[in-house]
Protein backbone atom coordinates (compact mmCIF):
# COMPACT_ATOMS: atom_id res chain seq x y z
CA UNK A 1 0.00 0.00 0.00
CA UNK A 2 1.64 3.13 -0.69
CA UNK A 3 2.59 5.65 2.09
CA UNK A 4 0.04 8.57 2.57
CA UNK A 5 2.20 12.07 1.54
CA UNK A 6 1.35 13.24 5.00
CA UNK A 7 3.51 10.41 6.65
CA UNK A 8 5.66 10.37 3.98
CA UNK A 9 6.72 14.08 3.76
CA UNK A 10 6.51 14.85 6.92
CA UNK A 11 9.57 16.89 8.18
CA UNK A 12 12.54 14.60 9.81
CA UNK A 13 13.95 18.14 11.04
CA UNK A 14 12.77 21.83 12.48
CA UNK A 15 14.37 23.21 9.64
CA UNK A 16 12.29 22.15 7.24
CA UNK A 17 8.90 23.05 9.16
CA UNK A 18 7.13 25.53 6.95
CA UNK A 19 5.15 28.93 8.01
CA UNK A 20 5.96 28.87 11.86
CA UNK A 21 9.81 30.32 12.36
CA UNK A 22 9.20 31.62 15.48
CA UNK A 23 7.75 29.21 16.83
CA UNK A 24 10.32 26.75 16.07
CA UNK A 25 12.93 28.70 17.54
CA UNK A 26 11.00 28.93 20.98
CA UNK A 27 10.96 24.92 20.00
CA UNK A 28 14.69 24.85 19.84
CA UNK A 29 15.45 27.96 22.57
CA UNK A 30 13.48 25.59 25.28
CA UNK A 31 14.84 22.09 24.14
CA UNK A 32 18.28 23.23 24.34
CA UNK A 33 17.70 24.71 28.42
CA UNK A 34 17.99 20.36 28.89
CA UNK A 35 21.77 20.45 28.29
CA UNK A 36 21.96 21.62 31.71
CA UNK A 37 19.91 19.64 33.48
CA UNK A 38 15.80 19.57 34.19
CA UNK A 39 15.37 23.11 33.40
CA UNK A 40 12.45 25.51 35.88
CA UNK A 41 9.76 24.83 33.18
CA UNK A 42 10.28 21.22 32.16
CA UNK A 43 6.97 20.92 29.60
CA UNK A 44 6.24 22.71 26.68
CA UNK A 45 2.71 23.28 25.06
CA UNK A 46 2.12 23.43 21.55
CA UNK A 47 -1.32 25.21 20.80
CA UNK A 48 -2.51 26.23 17.68
CA UNK A 49 -5.53 24.70 14.82
CA UNK A 50 -5.37 21.12 13.51
CA UNK A 51 -2.73 20.46 10.34
CA UNK A 52 -0.42 23.23 10.76
CA UNK A 53 2.85 21.31 11.93
CA UNK A 54 2.50 20.77 16.06
CA UNK A 55 3.06 17.37 16.09
CA UNK A 56 5.54 17.22 12.90
CA UNK A 57 7.24 19.76 14.96
CA UNK A 58 7.56 17.54 18.17
CA UNK A 59 8.79 14.73 16.04
CA UNK A 60 11.41 16.92 14.72
CA UNK A 61 12.69 18.38 17.54
CA UNK A 62 13.19 15.24 18.58
CA UNK A 63 15.42 13.69 15.60
CA UNK A 64 17.18 17.12 15.75
CA UNK A 65 17.81 15.98 19.48
CA UNK A 66 18.70 12.63 19.46
CA UNK A 67 15.76 12.13 21.84
CA UNK A 68 13.91 8.94 21.81
CA UNK A 69 9.90 9.76 21.64
CA UNK A 70 7.29 8.49 23.53
CA UNK A 71 3.80 9.70 22.19
CA UNK A 72 0.16 9.17 23.97
CA UNK A 73 -2.67 10.17 21.19
CA UNK A 74 -6.50 10.43 21.92
CA UNK A 75 -6.98 6.85 20.56
CA UNK A 76 -4.66 5.61 23.72
CA UNK A 77 -6.07 4.85 27.01
CA UNK A 78 -4.94 8.51 29.11
CA UNK A 79 -6.08 7.39 32.33
CA UNK A 80 -3.98 9.05 35.04
CA UNK A 81 -2.72 5.86 35.93
CA UNK A 82 -1.87 5.34 31.87
CA UNK A 83 0.02 8.77 32.01
CA UNK A 84 1.94 8.02 35.13
CA UNK A 85 3.16 4.68 33.96
CA UNK A 86 4.00 6.12 30.83
CA UNK A 87 5.93 8.95 32.26
CA UNK A 88 7.29 6.67 35.01
CA UNK A 89 8.64 4.37 32.18
CA UNK A 90 9.83 7.63 29.95
CA UNK A 91 12.44 8.62 33.20
CA UNK A 92 13.94 5.29 34.47
CA UNK A 93 13.53 2.31 32.79
CA UNK A 94 15.72 1.43 29.26
CA UNK A 95 13.87 0.92 26.07
CA UNK A 96 14.64 0.51 22.45
CA UNK A 97 15.28 3.98 20.61
CA UNK A 98 13.93 4.88 17.44
CA UNK A 99 17.34 4.56 15.72
CA UNK A 100 17.02 0.33 16.86
CA UNK A 101 19.42 0.76 19.72
CA UNK A 102 18.95 -0.49 22.95
CA UNK A 103 20.07 2.01 25.60
CA UNK A 104 20.15 1.90 29.16
CA UNK A 105 18.49 5.03 31.15
CA UNK A 106 21.98 5.79 32.92
CA UNK A 107 23.51 6.99 29.14
CA UNK A 108 22.08 10.53 29.42
CA UNK A 109 19.78 10.12 26.69
CA UNK A 110 16.42 12.41 26.70
CA UNK A 111 13.26 10.70 25.65
CA UNK A 112 10.44 12.95 25.18
CA UNK A 113 7.08 12.30 26.10
CA UNK A 114 4.49 14.25 23.45
CA UNK A 115 0.51 14.15 24.81
CA UNK A 116 -1.12 14.97 21.59
CA UNK A 117 -4.66 16.30 21.94
CA UNK A 118 -4.44 17.30 25.64
CA UNK A 119 -6.74 19.30 25.74
CA UNK A 120 -9.65 16.25 24.20
CA UNK A 121 -9.99 14.74 27.49
CA UNK A 122 -13.62 12.79 27.98
CA UNK A 123 -14.90 11.87 31.07
CA UNK A 124 -14.73 7.69 32.15
CA UNK A 125 -12.14 7.31 29.03
CA UNK A 126 -9.40 9.60 30.74
CA UNK A 127 -10.18 8.88 34.18
CA UNK A 128 -7.64 11.18 36.21
CA UNK A 129 -5.78 12.49 32.94
CA UNK A 130 -6.20 16.18 34.30
CA UNK A 131 -4.20 15.68 37.64
CA UNK A 132 -1.81 13.34 35.99
CA UNK A 133 -0.89 15.81 33.69
CA UNK A 134 -0.46 18.48 36.27
CA UNK A 135 1.76 16.15 38.44
CA UNK A 136 4.26 15.30 34.95
CA UNK A 137 4.47 18.82 34.14
CA UNK A 138 5.67 19.76 37.55
CA UNK A 139 8.32 16.07 38.41
CA UNK A 140 9.67 14.93 35.34
CA UNK A 141 12.95 14.16 34.35
CA UNK A 142 12.44 14.26 30.74
CA UNK A 143 11.22 16.72 28.23
CA UNK A 144 7.28 17.04 28.08
CA UNK A 145 5.65 18.15 25.09
CA UNK A 146 1.48 18.99 25.19
CA UNK A 147 -0.10 19.09 21.81
CA UNK A 148 -3.45 21.24 22.08
CA UNK A 149 -5.71 23.15 20.07
CA UNK A 150 -7.50 24.93 22.69
CA UNK A 151 -5.00 26.16 25.16
CA UNK A 152 -7.82 28.02 27.16
CA UNK A 153 -10.33 25.10 28.03
CA UNK A 154 -6.91 23.29 29.21
CA UNK A 155 -5.41 26.10 31.34
CA UNK A 156 -8.43 27.14 33.11
CA UNK A 157 -8.45 23.28 34.90
CA UNK A 158 -4.69 23.44 35.69
CA UNK A 159 -2.56 26.16 37.37
CA UNK A 160 0.27 24.07 36.33
CA UNK A 161 -0.53 24.26 32.43
CA UNK A 162 -0.44 27.77 32.46
CA UNK A 163 2.25 28.73 35.06
CA UNK A 164 4.70 26.01 34.54
CA UNK A 165 4.79 25.27 30.81
CA UNK A 166 6.35 27.45 27.95
CA UNK A 167 3.76 28.29 26.06
CA UNK A 168 4.18 28.42 21.71
CA UNK A 169 1.92 29.12 19.56
CA UNK A 170 1.92 28.05 16.13
CA UNK A 171 -0.36 30.04 13.41
CA UNK A 172 -1.70 28.89 9.95
CA UNK A 173 0.85 29.46 7.40
CA UNK A 174 0.34 31.57 4.85
CA UNK A 175 -0.14 30.83 1.07
CA UNK A 176 3.76 31.19 0.00
CA UNK A 177 4.68 29.11 2.55
CA UNK A 178 2.34 26.40 1.75
CA UNK A 179 2.85 26.13 -2.02
CA UNK A 180 6.83 25.80 -1.48
CA UNK A 181 5.96 22.66 0.75
CA UNK A 182 3.70 21.11 -2.68
CA UNK A 183 6.06 22.49 -4.78
CA UNK A 184 9.14 20.53 -2.89
CA UNK A 185 7.07 16.97 -2.64
CA UNK A 186 5.42 17.59 -6.56
CA UNK A 187 9.38 17.58 -7.49
CA UNK A 188 10.01 14.66 -5.22
CA UNK A 189 7.28 12.95 -7.01
CA UNK A 190 7.82 13.80 -10.23
CA UNK A 191 4.68 15.49 -10.58
CA UNK A 192 4.11 18.51 -12.81
CA UNK A 193 2.32 21.45 -11.64
CA UNK A 194 2.48 24.80 -11.96
CA UNK A 195 2.73 27.23 -9.77
CA UNK A 196 -0.20 29.01 -10.22
CA UNK A 197 -1.87 25.47 -9.86
CA UNK A 198 0.09 25.14 -6.34
CA UNK A 199 -0.89 28.13 -5.21
CA UNK A 200 -4.52 27.74 -5.92
CA UNK A 201 -4.09 24.72 -3.95
CA UNK A 202 -3.10 26.56 -1.27
CA UNK A 203 -4.93 28.74 -0.87
CA UNK A 204 -8.37 26.47 -0.59
CA UNK A 205 -6.48 25.08 2.35
CA UNK A 206 -6.74 27.73 4.40
CA UNK A 207 -3.69 27.54 6.16
CA UNK A 208 -4.15 23.65 6.92
CA UNK A 209 -0.69 21.89 5.83
CA UNK A 210 -1.95 18.70 5.80
CA UNK A 211 -5.38 19.35 4.20
CA UNK A 212 -3.01 20.97 1.11
CA UNK A 213 -1.08 17.71 0.98
CA UNK A 214 -4.25 15.43 0.87
CA UNK A 215 -5.52 17.40 -1.90
CA UNK A 216 -2.48 17.41 -3.88
CA UNK A 217 -2.53 13.73 -3.67
CA UNK A 218 -5.45 13.30 -4.74
CA UNK A 219 -5.55 14.92 -8.20
CA UNK A 220 -2.06 13.15 -9.03
CA UNK A 221 -4.21 9.90 -8.70
CA UNK A 222 -3.73 8.20 -11.72
CA UNK A 223 -1.79 11.71 -13.17
CA UNK A 224 1.44 12.54 -14.48
CA UNK A 225 0.26 16.35 -14.31
CA UNK A 226 -1.97 18.51 -12.97
CA UNK A 227 -4.00 20.93 -14.63
CA UNK A 228 -5.41 24.34 -13.30
CA UNK A 229 -8.57 23.69 -14.59
CA UNK A 230 -8.55 20.49 -12.08
CA UNK A 231 -7.50 22.14 -8.77
CA UNK A 232 -9.87 24.67 -9.77
CA UNK A 233 -12.85 22.52 -9.92
CA UNK A 234 -11.48 20.86 -6.68
CA UNK A 235 -11.68 24.13 -5.04
CA UNK A 236 -15.12 24.85 -6.17
CA UNK A 237 -16.45 21.43 -4.85
CA UNK A 238 -14.66 22.09 -1.42
CA UNK A 239 -14.67 25.25 -0.52
CA UNK A 240 -17.73 27.36 0.60
CA UNK A 241 -18.32 30.85 1.49
CA UNK A 242 -18.37 31.67 4.79
CA UNK A 243 -20.81 34.05 7.22
CA UNK A 244 -18.74 37.18 6.40
CA UNK A 245 -19.38 37.08 2.55
CA UNK A 246 -23.20 36.55 3.50
CA UNK A 247 -23.21 39.49 5.49
CA UNK A 248 -20.93 41.61 3.03
CA UNK A 249 -23.85 40.92 0.02
CA UNK A 250 -26.72 41.65 2.69
CA UNK A 251 -25.75 45.15 4.35
CA UNK A 252 -22.78 46.27 2.04
CA UNK A 253 -23.64 45.22 -1.64
CA UNK A 254 -27.37 45.36 -1.19
CA UNK A 255 -27.46 42.33 -2.96
CA UNK A 256 -30.81 40.08 -1.92
CA UNK A 257 -30.40 37.60 -4.71
CA UNK A 258 -26.67 36.92 -3.86
CA UNK A 259 -26.74 36.77 0.02
CA UNK A 260 -29.54 33.93 -0.96
CA UNK A 261 -27.39 32.19 -2.83
CA UNK A 262 -23.97 32.07 -0.74
CA UNK A 263 -26.42 31.29 2.20
CA UNK A 264 -27.48 28.70 0.18
CA UNK A 265 -23.60 27.38 -0.17
CA UNK A 266 -22.75 27.48 2.75
CA UNK A 267 -22.86 24.58 5.77
CA UNK A 268 -24.26 27.56 8.40
CA UNK A 269 -27.76 26.57 8.76
CA UNK A 270 -30.73 29.48 9.49
CA UNK A 271 -30.96 28.97 12.98
CA UNK A 272 -27.05 29.85 13.39
CA UNK A 273 -27.21 32.60 10.34
CA UNK A 274 -29.94 34.51 12.08
CA UNK A 275 -27.82 35.15 15.32
CA UNK A 276 -24.76 36.52 12.69
CA UNK A 277 -27.10 39.19 11.22
CA UNK A 278 -29.35 40.14 14.41
CA UNK A 279 -25.14 40.65 15.75
CA UNK A 280 -24.62 43.02 12.83
CA UNK A 281 -27.94 44.59 12.14
CA UNK A 282 -28.07 47.20 14.57
CA UNK A 283 -24.13 48.45 13.43
CA UNK A 284 -25.19 48.27 9.81
CA UNK A 285 -28.09 49.93 9.47
CA UNK A 286 -28.10 53.18 11.87
CA UNK A 287 -31.13 55.09 10.28
CA UNK A 288 -34.00 54.52 12.21
CA UNK A 289 -36.64 53.62 9.35
CA UNK A 290 -34.06 51.09 8.18
CA UNK A 291 -33.60 49.21 11.78
CA UNK A 292 -37.38 49.17 12.00
CA UNK A 293 -38.29 47.21 8.67
CA UNK A 294 -34.93 45.08 9.45
CA UNK A 295 -35.76 43.72 12.49
CA UNK A 296 -39.44 43.28 10.70
CA UNK A 297 -37.94 41.12 8.33
CA UNK A 298 -35.73 39.30 10.95
CA UNK A 299 -38.68 38.41 13.35
CA UNK A 300 -40.93 37.05 10.54
CA UNK A 301 -37.68 34.87 10.10
CA UNK A 302 -37.80 34.08 13.39
CA UNK A 303 -41.50 33.21 13.12
CA UNK A 304 -40.76 30.70 10.48
CA UNK A 305 -37.55 29.51 12.74
CA UNK A 306 -40.35 28.93 15.37
CA UNK A 307 -42.86 26.84 13.18
CA UNK A 308 -39.85 24.67 11.91
CA UNK A 309 -39.59 23.12 15.69
CA UNK A 310 -43.13 23.19 16.59
CA UNK A 311 -43.95 21.07 13.13
CA UNK A 312 -40.87 19.56 12.40
CA UNK A 313 -41.06 20.71 9.16
CA UNK A 314 -37.71 22.19 7.82
CA UNK A 315 -39.38 22.99 4.63
CA UNK A 316 -39.88 26.19 6.72
CA UNK A 317 -36.21 26.98 6.33
CA UNK A 318 -36.60 28.31 2.86
CA UNK A 319 -38.57 31.25 3.90
CA UNK A 320 -37.15 31.66 7.31
CA UNK A 321 -33.53 32.34 5.33
CA UNK A 322 -35.17 34.23 2.35
CA UNK A 323 -36.56 36.95 4.84
CA UNK A 324 -33.27 36.91 6.64
CA UNK A 325 -31.01 37.60 4.15
CA UNK A 326 -33.21 39.12 0.64
CA UNK A 327 -35.75 40.52 3.18
CA UNK A 328 -33.17 42.40 5.30
CA UNK A 329 -31.22 43.43 2.34
CA UNK A 330 -33.90 44.84 0.94
CA UNK A 331 -34.88 46.66 4.15
CA UNK A 332 -32.72 49.81 3.90
CA UNK A 333 -33.72 52.52 2.18
CA UNK A 334 -31.11 55.45 2.77
CA UNK A 335 -27.62 55.99 1.60
CA UNK A 336 -23.55 55.06 2.99
CA UNK A 337 -22.40 51.89 4.43
CA UNK A 338 -21.33 50.92 7.32
CA UNK A 339 -17.06 50.73 7.88
CA UNK A 340 -17.32 48.87 11.20
CA UNK A 341 -15.96 45.56 11.17
CA UNK A 342 -18.09 42.70 10.75
CA UNK A 343 -18.86 41.20 14.37
CA UNK A 344 -18.63 36.98 15.37
CA UNK A 345 -22.34 36.37 17.11
CA UNK A 346 -21.22 37.19 21.40
CA UNK A 347 -23.84 34.00 21.78
CA UNK A 348 -21.85 31.69 19.48
CA UNK A 349 -18.47 33.04 21.28
CA UNK A 350 -20.28 32.52 24.80
CA UNK A 351 -21.41 29.19 24.01
CA UNK A 352 -17.97 27.58 23.35
CA UNK A 353 -16.14 29.36 25.63
CA UNK A 354 -18.63 27.96 28.12
CA UNK A 355 -19.12 24.41 26.30
CA UNK A 356 -16.70 22.22 28.78
CA UNK A 357 -18.29 23.66 31.91
CA UNK A 358 -21.84 23.33 30.88
CA UNK A 359 -20.81 19.86 30.01
CA UNK A 360 -18.52 19.32 33.71
CA UNK A 361 -22.17 20.92 35.14
CA UNK A 362 -24.53 18.55 33.20
CA UNK A 363 -22.13 15.84 34.85
CA UNK A 364 -22.16 16.89 38.35
CA UNK A 365 -26.01 16.80 38.39
CA UNK A 366 -26.87 13.76 37.23
CA UNK A 367 -24.28 11.99 39.68
CA UNK A 368 -25.81 13.67 42.62
CA UNK A 369 -29.33 13.36 41.62
CA UNK A 370 -28.54 9.66 41.45
CA UNK A 371 -26.93 9.84 44.60
CA UNK A 372 -30.01 12.06 46.36
CA UNK A 373 -32.85 9.93 44.08
CA UNK A 374 -34.17 13.13 42.90
CA UNK A 375 -33.78 15.02 39.42
CA UNK A 376 -31.44 17.37 37.84
CA UNK A 377 -33.36 19.86 37.40
CA UNK A 378 -33.82 20.50 41.33
CA UNK A 379 -29.81 19.34 42.23
CA UNK A 380 -29.36 22.46 39.52
CA UNK A 381 -31.60 24.73 40.91
CA UNK A 382 -31.93 24.17 44.56
CA UNK A 383 -28.80 21.48 45.84
CA UNK A 384 -25.61 22.60 43.73
CA UNK A 385 -25.63 26.11 45.74
CA UNK A 386 -25.79 24.82 49.81
CA UNK A 387 -23.58 21.71 48.45
CA UNK A 388 -21.02 23.60 47.37
CA UNK A 389 -21.11 25.25 51.20
CA UNK A 390 -21.29 22.06 52.82
CA UNK A 391 -18.70 20.27 50.90
CA UNK A 392 -15.81 23.26 51.49
CA UNK A 393 -16.45 23.20 54.98
CA UNK A 394 -16.80 19.49 55.47
CA UNK A 395 -13.76 16.96 53.88
CA UNK A 396 -15.99 14.63 55.22
CA UNK A 397 -19.07 15.72 52.90
CA UNK A 398 -16.31 16.03 49.97
CA UNK A 399 -14.85 12.11 50.23
CA UNK A 400 -18.15 11.20 50.89
CA UNK A 401 -19.04 12.82 47.26
CA UNK A 402 -16.15 10.89 45.59
CA UNK A 403 -16.34 7.73 47.16
CA UNK A 404 -20.58 7.44 46.48
CA UNK A 405 -21.29 9.92 43.95
CA UNK A 406 -18.13 8.77 41.77
CA UNK A 407 -17.26 12.43 41.25
CA UNK A 408 -14.17 13.04 38.89
CA UNK A 409 -11.51 15.58 39.84
CA UNK A 410 -12.55 17.56 37.39
CA UNK A 411 -16.04 17.58 39.00
CA UNK A 412 -15.45 18.06 42.68
CA UNK A 413 -13.26 21.13 41.52
CA UNK A 414 -16.80 22.64 40.02
CA UNK A 415 -18.51 21.98 42.70
CA UNK A 416 -15.81 23.75 44.74
CA UNK A 417 -14.99 26.33 42.47
CA UNK A 418 -11.34 25.33 42.70
CA UNK A 419 -9.20 24.25 40.13
CA UNK A 420 -8.05 20.05 40.44
CA UNK A 421 -4.83 20.70 41.33
CA UNK A 422 -5.49 23.21 44.50
CA UNK A 423 -5.30 21.42 47.92
CA UNK A 424 -8.68 21.61 48.79
CA UNK A 425 -9.17 19.33 46.05
CA UNK A 426 -5.90 17.06 46.34
CA UNK A 427 -6.87 16.71 50.05
CA UNK A 428 -10.12 15.48 49.35
CA UNK A 429 -9.37 12.67 46.82
CA UNK A 430 -5.99 11.47 48.77
CA UNK A 431 -8.48 11.09 51.72
CA UNK A 432 -11.28 8.93 49.56
CA UNK A 433 -8.45 6.58 48.51
CA UNK A 434 -7.66 5.66 51.88
CA UNK A 435 -9.67 2.50 53.41
CA UNK A 436 -12.57 2.70 55.89
CA UNK A 437 -12.56 6.76 55.48
CA UNK A 438 -16.43 6.74 56.34
CA UNK A 439 -15.73 5.91 59.84
CA UNK A 440 -12.53 7.71 59.88
CA UNK A 441 -14.82 11.04 59.38
CA UNK A 442 -17.88 9.75 60.94
CA UNK A 443 -19.86 9.45 57.78
CA UNK A 444 -22.63 7.82 56.86
CA UNK A 445 -23.02 7.44 52.95
CA UNK A 446 -25.60 5.36 52.71
CA UNK A 447 -28.61 6.99 51.56
CA UNK A 448 -32.16 5.62 52.65
CA UNK A 449 -34.97 4.25 50.48
CA UNK A 450 -37.33 6.84 49.61
CA UNK A 451 -40.75 6.73 51.09
CA UNK A 452 -43.07 5.54 48.73
CA UNK A 453 -46.19 6.92 50.30
CA UNK A 454 -45.48 10.65 49.81
CA UNK A 455 -42.59 10.23 47.00
CA UNK A 456 -40.33 12.42 49.03
CA UNK A 457 -37.23 11.43 49.13
CA UNK A 458 -35.20 11.28 52.32
CA UNK A 459 -31.11 10.76 53.27
CA UNK A 460 -29.54 11.21 56.73
CA UNK A 461 -27.07 13.31 54.92
CA UNK A 462 -28.95 16.06 52.98
CA UNK A 463 -32.73 17.72 53.98
CA UNK A 464 -33.49 19.22 51.20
Amino acid sequence: MTEDWTEKYRPKSLSAVKGNPSAVRELEDWARSWADGIPRKRAAVLMGAPGIGKTSSAEALANDMGWDIVEMNASDQRTGSAIREVALRGSYFNSLGTDEQYRGSREGRKKLIVLDEADNLFGNADRGALPAIGELIKTTKQPVILIVNDFYSLSKKSSAVSADTVQITFRKPNKASIAGALRTIADAENLEAADAVLETIAENAGGDMRAAVRDLESLSQGNDSICLASAEELQERIVKKDMYAVLAKIFRDGDPFGAKKILSETDTDPETAILWIDENLPYEYKEPGDLVRGYEKLARADVFLGRVHRRQYYGLWSYASDMMTAGVAVSKFSEGVSRERLRFPQYLSKMSRSRSTRALKSSLCLKIACLLHTSTKRVGADVLKPLKEMARNSLGIRVMLVKEAGLEPEELGFLLESRIDSKIVKEALQAASEPRISEKFDVQPQISVPDTANRKPQSNLFDF
